[in-house]
Parts: C-alpha cells; sequence; structure tokens
C-alpha cells in the first residue's frame, strides 16, 4: 500500500536590500530624533508659559507712574523684568511675529534656513555625510556652509532688518513700560529671583534636554 504523506515544500528565505534596511535604519534614527526634540521644546515653552504673570497685573492702570529719576526708571525696569520676564517676552515674540507675518518674503526666506539646519545637519544621521552634486561635505564643511548661509540671509538682506526692526520695537515697549509701572505692590520670592537670570532661561532646559537626547545611543542624530 503506497504512503499517503503529504509532499515536502520548498522554504525559500528572501533577504532584504541592503537600500531598504539603510532607508528603514535613517528612518528610525531620524524620526525620534525630531520627536524628542519637539517634545522637549513643547515641554520647555509650557512649563515657561507656566510661569507668566496674569496679564491684569501688568495693564493696571493705577500702577503707573512717571519715574523722578533716570536711576528710578532703571531700578524699575530691573525689578520689572525679575516680575514680568515671560510676559515680555511674549510681547516682544509677538511683535516679531506679526512683523514676519507682514513680511512674507522674509518669512519664507527664515523657514527655509530654519529647514536646512534640521534637515542638512541636526537631524541628518551622523555617519551619512552631505551629498549634493557628487560632492561629499565633511561636518565641518557642513557646518561652515550653513553658517555662511544664515551670515548672508541674516546680514545681507532685507531679513536681517526686519528682525531687527522688530526686536527693537519690543525692547522699546519693555524697556517703557517696566520705567512706568510702579512694582512696589509686586511680590517676587526668592525662588523667582534666582531664576530671573534671562529672558530665554526657561528655554535652557529645553536646550538641555534636546543635548541629552543626542547622547542618547538609540538616538545618534545631533538634535
Amino acid at each position: 500500500m503506497a504512503s499517503s504523506a503529504p509532499p515536502v515544500l520548498p522554504i525559500s528565505q528572501s533577504q532584504p536590500t541592503t537600500g531598504g534596511v539603510a532607508a528603514d535604519s535613517q528612518a528610525s534614527v531620524a524620526n525620534p530624533a525630531f520627536r524628542s526634540f519637539i517634545t522637549n521644546i513643547s515641554e520647555s515653552v509650557r512649563n515657561g508659559l507656566s510661569q507668566r504673570r496674569p496679564w491684569g497685573e501688568l495693564f493696571d492702570r493705577t500702577g503707573f507712574a512717571k519715574p523722578e529719576s533716570f536711576s528710578e526708571a532703571t531700578l524699575r525696569i530691573r525689578k520689572n523684568y525679575s516680575y514680568f520676564r515671560v510676559n515680555y517676552l511674549a510681547i516682544v515674540i509677538s511683535i516679531l511675529a506679526v512683523s514676519l507675518l507682514t513680511n512674507p518674503f522674509s518669512l519664507i526666506v527664515l523657514l527655509g534656513l530654519l529647514a536646512s539646519w534640521m534637515f542638512l545637519y541636526l537631524f541628518r544621521p551622523a555617519d551619512q555625510p552631505l551629498v549634493i552634486l557628487g560632492r561629499t561635505f565633511s561636518d565641518f564643511e557642513t557646518l561652515a556652509l550653513l553658517c555662511g548661509l544664515t551670515v548672508f540671509v541674516v546680514f545681507l538682506t532685507s531679513v536681517g532688518s526686519v528682525l531687527v526692526s522688530a526686536l527693537m520695537v519690543g525692547v522699546a515697549i519693555v524697556c517703557v513700560h517696566g520705567a512706568f509701572r510702579v512694582p512696589e505692590d509686586l511680590f517676587l520670592d526668592e525662588q523667582d529671583a534666582s531664576q530671573a537670570t534671562g529672558f530665554l532661561s526657561f528655554l535652557r532646559g529645553a536646550a538641555a534636554n534636546a543635548a541629552v537626547a543626542s547622547a542618547t545611543p538609540a538616538v545618534p542624530a545631533r538634535a
């Protein structure tokens, strides 16, 4: 009697191509780095905004008075800056945003410059050199190229004038408010005073977190 055993089917093992593995590896490297960077920035901005003072205190009409001397105005600016530093930063950023929105060319150029830094240097895998038109650029050459492009865009085009004008207007508004706002009714505890080290003090955590993320072996990208 003949045996009715099922036939044995050949098993073929397909190996993925090198290009597919490299593409998947690059995607797995860049995407977590980008998500980590965005997450750190958003958390730092959220924490910074939580430190802002009520806008009613900033625009309280009963708290304004003309300073008697230049030294008194300077002292008021220092105290008000320590107390309203996040609100002042929001005002300067708002003026800067309005200036860029009213100058679409400058906004487009800045977005292009930011995209160049992000995709050509920050989130490019460290083991993948930049290749343009068959020319391979090292990390130093890429950084020098981007720095030169930044200097050209900021100082040799209308973008620089737009940024400087907006910043000057914002700083002038902050100084005028700080000089005329009487700070005697404001309470700044020691912890807040120790944290009042700069306009972007609450954003330093984002830079530190981004640096830690870039040093993590699982995320070898520069960001």
